[in-house]
């Protein structure tokens, strides 16, 4: 693509057309340019576009948007596509990419800030060394639009510090950073701090100069958490000054009337709360002498500031930072004194755990965030989640003191609720947040609170005070009380009596009913984790008998919330529904007729616009737990739910819609396993050609579950793909999946299905060439992952074919070849098979090779009958070999691939076991054995002369066992 006027304007339509609401004229401009990226110049012609003053600013974003994007995508080099960017463009790129961020619009700058990180995080500083003197050389221009734009930059590219694991690699790159850029950023920090006395007057100007500010600060925090640098150590007094200034300034020109945003002084404050605590909890030794000073201007923040939402951010790190300090040992007489955490409690804790009209207004307008800040844990920024926290630690050292001062307030505020509790409910609901928050030292998502500090009874506060509330005939009442006492159930389960946890599930389905989202939202979520709870025994609590008196309501109060306006795709009932009907197995089958119409015009529903990916991988997995309950005790059910789901898996298909791919592919193969007939039904083979199409594989999420319904294509109807002379598509399949790094194991399954399946003589014409493919990929990738799957395949084709035609076929592509495999790749690494069915295939394969082979009795392949013996007794009985090969190292893990696209997600009901195709063989090492007692009289004595004494004694006990003498 030539760097012309037209294509630019061309470029220019097909980004304004991907705009378009229309999904007719959205969708293709989008795969256009996606068929256009890999062509050299596309990255510089968008760049060159977005640059461009006289377009549409709206036509410049969505290009920034499609680079960022397109950054994402392709910056990485993928092991499998290769590089799909062309050397120029990313030598240009980086060329080009900082100043022209610099002085774009700000809502550019932020695109191509980003786009920066990303390339920085693969390139950064090996590839790219001169960005930092790039950066800091616009320290200078005085210009703070450019500066500030930097400073982002510099955010962006440092801010993984905060959370990436200690490294050689990490510290080289950090200390490379630190060498070049913190003296020019101290200097900018201080120049900067100067200019707010300089220009104290000029509002404007203090906007910009406290944004940078903020900025600094955010750089300072990312830069010192991994360790405490020594050019920080040796300037220390320059930044803690200026930050406890920071703490303290009252700017009134930069006051904001919004109660709701945070305004640039509180994110600075905020900003400095957090690095002082940081320094607090990591570097208390050389913070020490700066500590009381920061103790005094906190607490008196705490104290000072008011309830409005734009001061959460703020005093949450308030509180995070006492809470530092409390839990360093050196500083904790600071709150020794009774007196002391009494004023805490009263001051600052109780305070900030009450509910405010904030609070209450996100309640009702904003279920789903209230929903995840209070059961899903993203509350780490409010100011309840920060004063339970500081109550916590406070607990840890002050136990006794801080149960007897909570106690009091808890029984106060009940008493306050009792006394009028329409008006006071607020009372209750700090009582309930206290405890629910408070009482538990140790607690997961999936087990609840496991251990509690005492503060209360827990079963005499629930039989007084949850109890009663969920009783309550109208569930509409105080919702938020309603709320809390479902979370306090759903929290304590484990440690509740089974009888009050099992009581409470009529009250959790009348609730299903409420209005308010947050109250039936909190219903099915306390109804599933009820539902999947397990006694200490390890049974569940909830049997399907108990469950199958309430499953008319159960489910009825379910579906129905599903049809209440706003919680159409809610995902917590839908899990519910899944857990419902996996609790009642054949149970539920009387209600099916009802609710499976319901379940796939819900499908239909969520395929035009699929938004909700939990409440989507829900509604598949209950629809797969239906085929398998009904499909159990009567398969010929099968034919019913491919009437009801193939014109919607059709339409999922044609339509090309990819997050829900992955899961029709899983879907398929369960239905087509659960077909007893001999041949494949029809519908299934008209669509096995497009299932071979190579685009379908460009997906990573597609690559699984598509091989997974490929190979049920091959266990039912072998013959019918070769009538379809489909044989060659099938095998190109598995020429691009050995081929890949991340995908050889998929390459593996579907030939050893092949292999099991197919006549041997229809392979004949390929199979030389599959192993060509197999040892190219082995001489040009060889990983551990790649060998053991090699290991064994040759296992298993030894097995079919019998191991004289394995020997026979290595040996026609190149002579003795075969000695080579024994030596360098069975012998080294057969340890390392992993996997219980896979370690079976391997032990019968070697078996076969070692008693039903002349090959491996004559030269020249019986010099290493010996080795190879010795090596097969140890790998029955010596650990698992987990080291791996030096090319791994350099082989990113699959969690580290490209992730621009949808993600797989195994469905768990759809799924069947891994069969064992060598059910007939039990001990393996009998097999071997009585394998090894069929050889020529006279044999077996040289063999146990030839290996290892131990190995020797282990080959006797296996002989000895199959009643097999040794002469």
């Amino acid at each position: 693509m030539e760097l012309t006027d037209d294509n630019l304007l061309t470029l220019s339509e097909y980004l304004k057309q991907t705009l378009n609401p229309d999904v007719s004229v959205r969708r293709p401009a989008e795969k256009f340019l996606e068929s256009v990226e890999v062509n050299q110049n596309y990255p510089l012609l968008l760049l060159h576009l977005v640059d461009k003053p006289g377009v549409d600013l709206v036509i410049r974003i969505a290009g920034a948007v499609a680079f960022k994007n397109y950054i994402k995508r392709n910056w990485k080099i993928d092991e499998d596509m290769g590089d799909r960017i062309h050397a120029q463009d990313r030598t240009a790129v980086k060329r080009l990419i900082v100043n022209l961020m610099l002085h774009s619009p700000e809502s550019i700058q932020k695109q191509l800030s980003h786009a920066i990180s990303i390339i920085g995080k693969h390139d950064f500083p090996e590839k790219w060394p001169e960005l930092i003197d790039q950066m800091v050389e616009k320290f200078n221009t005085g210009d703070f639009h450019v500066i500030n734009g930097v400073l982002h930059t510099a955010y962006s590219l440092f801010k993984r510090y905060r959370y990436e694991f200690k490294s050689q690699a990490l510290w080289t790159e950090i200390k490379f950073v630190l060498d070049q850029f913190a003296k020019p950023m101290t200097e900018l920090f201080l120049a900067t701090m100067n200019l707010t006395q300089v220009h104290a007057n000029n509002v404007e100007a203090l906007k910009i100069i406290y944004n940078s500010l903020v900025i600094l600060c955010k750089v300072f925090y990312a830069l010192n958490y991994q360790d405490l640098p020594e050019f920080f150590e040796d300037n220390m007094a320059a930044w803690m000054t200026n930050f406890h200034m920071l703490l303290t300034v009252d700017v009134p020109s930069l006051k904001t009337e919004d109660d709701e945003e945070a305004g640039v002084i509180e994110q600075l404050k905020s900003q400095v709360c957090d690095n002082v605590a940081l320094y607090a909890r990591n570097y208390e030794e050389d913070f020490k002498n700066y500590l009381p000073q920061f103790v005094t201007a906190i607490w008196g923040l705490l104290t000072s500031t008011g309830q409005q939402p734009k001061f959460d951010s703020l005093v949450s790190n308030a509180l995070q930072f006492l809470a530092s300090v409390a839990s360093c040992a050196q500083y904790r007489h600071l709150f020794e004194d009774r007196t002391t955490l009494g004023s805490i409690c009263e001051k600052v804790i109780i305070p900030n755990m009450e509910f405010r009209e904030s609070d209450n207004e996100l309640f009702e307008d904003n279920p789903e965030e209230y929903i995840r800040r209070d059961i899903e844990g993203s509350d780490v920024c409010t100011r309840r989640r920060a004063a339970c926290d500081l109550v916590k630690v406070l607990s840890k050292y002050f136990e006794a003191e801080i149960v007897e001062i909570f106690g009091s307030y808890i029984q106060m505020m009940l008493q306050n609720y009792v006394a009028n509790p329409k008006e006071n409910w607020r009372s209750k609901d700090a009582a309930l947040y206290l405890v629910t928050s408070s009482d538990s030292k140790r607690q997961t998502q999936t087990h609840g609170v496991t251990r509690t500090t005492g503060l209360v009874s827990l079963p005499d506060f629930a039989k007084q005070h949850i109890e009663p509330e969920l009783a309550k005939p109208d569930v509409n009442e105080l919702p938020v009380l309603k709320a809390d006492a479902i979370k306090f159930v759903m929290m304590f389960r484990p440690v509740l009596p089974k009888e009050l946890v099992i009581g409470s599930l009529p009250h959790m389905v009348r609730h299903l009913a409420a209005s308010s989202p947050v109250v039936h939202s909190y219903a099915a979520c306390a109804i599933e984790k009820i539902l999947v709870h397990k006694e200490s025994t390890g049974v569940l609590l909830v049997k399907g008998e108990m469950l199958g008196s309430m499953a008319t309501e159960l489910l009825t109060g379910l579906f129905g919330l599903l049809e209440t306006q706003g919680s159409e795709e809610n995902e917590y009932a839908m899990k519910a529904v899944m857990r419902t009907f996996f609790i009642l197995q054949e149970r539920v089958v009387p209600f099916l007729g009802d609710l499976l119409p319901k379940l796939t015009e819900k499908l239909t529903l969520v395929a035009r616009n699929p938004r909700r990916p939990n409440f989507n991988h829900y509604l598949f997995e209950t629809i797969s737990l239906s085929i398998k309950i009904v499909c159990k005790t009567n398969p010929a059910a099968v034919a019913s739910f491919e009437q009801a789901l193939f014109p919607i898996f059709q339409g999922i298909l044609q339509q090309d819609i990819q997050e829900f791919i992955p899961y029709v592919f899983q879907i398929l193969s369960l239905l087509l396993e659960i077909h007893t007939a001999q041949d494949i039904p029809e519908p299934y083979m008209a669509l096995f050609p497009c299932l071979l199409a190579p685009v379908l594989f460009e997906s990573r999420a597609n690559i699984h579950p598509l091989n997974q319904l490929l190979q049920a294509f091959v266990n039912h109807g072998p013959h019918q793909i070769i009538a379809q002379g489909k044989i060659s598509g099938l095998l190109g399949v598995f020429q691009k999946l050995i081929a890949s790094k991340f995908n050889d194991v998929e390459g593996f399954y579907l030939m050893q299905a092949i292999i099991e399946h197919f006549p041997p003589n229809t392979l004949e014409p390929y199979i030389k060439q599959v192993f060509v493919l197999l040892f190219q990929r082995l001489t040009s990738s060889r990983t551990t992952k790649y060998v053991k799957g090699l290991i064994v395949f040759f296992s298993f084709y030894a097995i079919k074919y019998g191991a004289s035609s394995l020997i026979s076929i290595i040996d026609q592509i190149q002579p003795q070849m075969f000695g080579m495999v024994i030596d360098r790749v069975v012998i080294a690494d057969l340890r390392k098979v992993s996997g219980e069915v896979e370690r079976k295939i391997a032990a019968v394969g070697i078996s076969n090779l070692l008693t039903d082979c002349p090959e491996m009795l004559s030269s020249p392949y019986n010099s290493y009958y010996p080795r190879l013996l010795a090596t097969l007794i140890e790998f029955f009985e010596l650990p698992q070999d987990e080291t791996v090969l030096a090319e791994d190292q350099m082989f990113p893990d699959v969690d580290e691939a490209p992730s621009f696209q949808a993600n797989y997600s195994q469905l768990m009901y759809a799924g069947n076991p891994k069969k064992d195709p060598l059910q007939s063989i039990g001990d393996v090492r009998l097999y071997l054995a009585q394998g090894l007692g069929k050889l020529s009289p006279g044999q077996l004595p040289g063999l146990l002369g030839q290996i290892p004494e131990p190995n020797a004694n282990h080959l006797r006990s296996y002989l000895q066992t199959a009643g097999i003498g040794v002469a």
